[in-house]
C-alpha cells in the first residue's frame, strides 16, 4: 500500500494522480491523505500538462472532458472518500472501460454522480439564500453576507456573484472560506465565526415588509416550500422569522382573498342560443339576424354578416366566419379569400350568380394586434350560438348541393369525426343536405409558404370545385 499526500485541493490531486497512473500504481493500492482540512481551491489548469522531473510526455493520461467537469464538482465535496473514487474512475478509464461514464448503474459513476448532484444542489441554494447587509467602509457601503454551505463550493461559486454583483463591492462570509470582491478582482480568505458578519442593517426593514407583502397565502404549500428552502438555511436568512406567523396566517388570508375576487368579479353572462323567427323568408331572417346577441362576438363586431345570393341557388357555400373586409362592408366573401373563391368558381365552371355564400359564425371574432384586426378562430361555443341561424338559412334554401368550406365549417355540418383533408372531394349525406361535399376554405391558399405550394393547392381546390359542378349540373 503507497500513502500518497497531497493537498486537499483538486490541482495536487490531480498531478498526484497523473504520477500514480504513469507509475501504473493500481487504485486498490493507494492510500490518498490529505495535508490539511482546508477548502478545496480550483486551479487553473489544462488536462495535459507539460512533464516534470524527467516524465515522458507521451504517457500523458487523456480522459473525456465530461469527467473533468464531473470531477472538479465532486473534489468539493466532503466526503473523504472523494479522492480514492475519482482515482478509481480514472484508472477503470484508461484500462479497458472508455465507456464506463455512460454505464450509470456502475456502483461507482452512481456514486460519482450522487456526489456531483450535492454540490450542485449547494451552489444552487448559496446563490438563491445570500443575503447581504450593508456595512459602512470608505464612505461607500461594503456588503457583507454569511453563509454556511454543506460544501467546499465558495471559490467553486465566486465566478457567479462576481458577474452578477459586478458593481458593488461585497464579502461571503462562511465558516470554512471567504471570497471578497472590490470592484476590480477577486480574493479568498480562511473561514470565520457567524459573530463577524453583520447582524442587520437599514434596509432590512423595508426587506421584511416587503416579503410579508409579496407572500401568497393561497400558493402556501408547506412541504415543498421546506423542500426548496431546507430549515438548515433558515437561520441566516433574514425573512424566516416570518416565515411561521405567515404559514399560520394563509388559510384566513387566502379566504379574504377569495371573497374579495368573487365581489369584484361580475358573474359570467349566460349562453343562450339564437332564436330566429319561424320563417323561410330570407330577408326576414337577415334583418332578425341584425338585432341578435346570442354570443359575445356581437360586441366588438361592426355589424352581423348575413348569408347571401339567390334564395333558389342549387348550391350553398358555407365559410368559417367573415373576416375583416366583411366586417366592415356587411357582405360575406367580400375580402381577399373571397376574390379568390369568385374567381375559381368562374375557372371551375360554376355560375357566380347561381350561388349562395354564408358562415357558420355571422360575427368577426378578432384580437388587436396594434392597428390591425387579426382573425381569431371562433370556438364551440360561438358555433353553437350560431346555429340556429344558419340552420333556419339552409331550411330556407334547401340546397341541392352544400359545401363545407374549412374545418369550422366541416364540423358545424358534418360533425368532428369528418376531416378536412381526409375527406375533401367526397359526397356525403348531411342533416341539412343528400350532396354535401368538403374543401378548403379558400383563406388557406392565401398562406401558403411558397408560389409553388400555392399553385399546387390552388390546383387541388380547383378539382373539388369542378366535382360540385358536375354535380350541380347533374340532373
Amino acid at each position: 500500500m503507497q500513502q500518497i499526500t497531497f493537498a486537499p485541493v483538486f490541482g495536487a490531486w490531480q498531478r498526484a494522480a497523473r504520477l500514480a497512473m504513469r507509475k501504473g500504481i493500481p487504485p486498490g493500492e493507494i492510500h490518498w491523505q490529505e495535508l490539511a482540512d482546508d477548502q478545496p481551491a480550483l486551479d487553473i489548469f489544462s488536462e495535459v500538462e507539460p512533464a516534470t522531473d524527467g516524465e515522458q510526455t507521451s504517457s500523458t493520461v487523456r480522459v473525456p472532458k465530461s469527467f473533468m467537469e464531473s470531477a472538479r464538482r465532486v473534489a468539493c465535496h466532503r466526503s473523504p472518500l472523494r479522492w480514492g473514487l475519482l482515482y478509481r474512475i480514472l484508472w477503470r478509464i484508461t484500462h479497458g472501460e472508455p465507456r464506463l461514464l455512460a454505464i450509470t448503474v456502475d456502483p461507482d459513476i452512481f456514486e460519482l454522480q450522487r456526489l456531483d448532484k450535492a454540490v450542485r444542489h449547494d451552489v444552487h441554494k448559496m446563490r438563491a439564500f445570500v443575503r447581504f447587509r450593508a456595512v459602512p467602509f470608505d464612505e461607500e457601503p461594503w456588503y457583507v453576507s454569511w453563509f454556511e454551505p454543506q460544501h467546499h463550493i465558495v471559490e467553486l461559486n465566486a465566478p457567479f456573484f462576481v458577474d452578477r454583483f459586478a458593481g458593488m463591492r461585497w464579502s461571503i462570509l462562511t465558516p470554512d472560506r471567504c471570497v471578497h470582491w472590490n470592484g476590480q478582482q477577486t480574493t479568498f480568505t480562511a473561514g470565520v465565526s457567524r459573530s463577524t458578519a453583520p447582524a442587520t442593517d437599514e434596509v432590512e426593514s423595508l426587506w421584511l415588509q416587503y416579503y410579508s407583502h409579496i407572500f401568497n397565502p393561497a400558493r402556501v404549500k408547506t412541504h415543498a416550500m421546506q423542500a426548496e428552502m431546507p430549515k438548515h438555511y433558515w437561520k441566516n436568512l433574514p425573512e424566516a422569522v416570518l416565515i411561521p406567523a405567515l404559514i399560520r396566517e394563509a388559510p384566513a388570508r387566502a379566504e379574504t382573498m377569495i371573497k374579495r375576487s368573487q365581489q369584484q368579479i361580475e358573474p359570467p353572462e349566460e349562453w343562450r342560443p339564437a332564436e330566429p323567427p319561424e320563417t323561410r323568408n330570407l330577408e326576414k331572417l337577415r334583418e332578425a339576424a341584425v338585432k341578435c346577441t346570442a354570443c359575445p362576438l356581437y360586441r366588438n363586431a361592426t355589424q352581423t354578416v348575413f348569408g347571401e345570393g339567390r334564395q333558389t341557388s342549387d348550391v350553398v357555400f358555407v365559410g368559417e366566419q367573415p373576416g375583416d373586409a366583411e366586417d366592415r362592408a356587411g357582405h360575406p366573401f367580400v375580402g381577399p379569400a373571397g376574390k379568390l373563391l369568385h374567381g375559381a368558381l368562374v375557372e371551375a365552371g360554376i355560375d357566380r350568380s347561381e350561388v349562395y355564400v354564408t358562415n357558420a359564425v355571422k360575427h368577426f371574432k378578432w384580437e388587436p394586434r396594434g392597428k390591425r384586426r387579426l382573425h381569431k378562430t371562433p370556438n364551440s361555443r360561438d358555433i353553437a350560438a350560431c346555429r340556429p341561424w344558419l340552420q333556419a338559412e339552409l331550411t330556407a334554401l334547401r340546397p341541392r348541393v352544400l359545401v363545407a368550406l374549412g374545418a369550422t365549417a366541416t364540423g358545424t355540418l358534418l360533425g368532428p369525426e369528418v376531416k378536412v383533408l381526409r375527406d375533401r372531394g367526397k359526397v356525403m349525406k348531411s342533416e341539412f343536405c343528400e350532396q354535401t361535399i368538403v374543401t378548403v376554405h379558400p383563406s388557406s391558399l392565401l398562406r401558403a409558404t411558397d408560389e409553388a405550394a400555392r399553385e399546387a393547392a390552388y390546383k387541388l381546390f380547383l378539382d373539388d370545385l369542378r366535382k360540385i359542378a358536375a354535380l350541380i349540373n347533374r340532373r
